[in-house]
């Protein structure tokens, strides 16, 4: 398809969403190959970077920060937890809750990841330059805006659904 063709004229898996969507997962089998040495996937390391990053916290804001839901949040835990990279200690302030905290072993892991991380981050933006990535960094943020509207109006009944649209 070449740049001048209008994306409505393409097939849909060569429209706009549907490339974003593709490039979403070769981006994240990427990252799960580069990880892969270190018996990691994306969502481990990614829990472990934030938590080096942010300190002990709770499953809830865990999930919260990573977009998981707790019992997925619950299932990264117990596996990091059974490597010694993570542990679940009481919070000294409220003793019906239970933090969760990076090991030393888990700190020095997401310095791996972290190399892991820039090498990849620059493979992906060779030939891009940074004006360019601010672009399309805007676009995706609109992108995300309108599908936060969409969510939120997928929750509520829409009657004109079913009619055909007129162009």
């Amino acid at each position: 398809m070449s740049a001048s063709t209008h994306e409505l004229d393409a097939p849909p898996w060569r429209r706009v969403d549907s490339t974003i969507m593709t490039t979403a997962r070769a981006i994240r089998r990427a990252y799960e190959s580069r990880l892969s040495p270190l018996g990691l996937n994306l969502t481990q390391a990614g829990l472990l970077a934030f938590l080096k990053n942010s300190g002990a916290l709770t499953q809830t804001r865990l999930a919260s920060g990573l977009g998981l839901g707790r019992a997925a949040a619950g299932s990264v835990i117990d596996a990091l937890e059974r490597r010694g990279l993570v542990q679940r200690k009481p919070d000294s302030r409220d003793r019906r809750v239970w933090l969760v905290a990076i090991t030393g072993a888990g700190t020095d892991l997401v310095g791996a990841v972290e190399r892991i991380d820039k090498a990849l981050r620059s493979d992906l933006r060779r030939g891009i330059s940074r004006s360019e990535r601010q672009q399309l960094a805007e676009l995706l943020l609109r992108l995300q805006a309108n599908l936060s509207d969409i969510l939120v109006d997928g929750e509520r009944p829409r009657d004109d659904w079913s009619r055909p649209t007129r162009a």
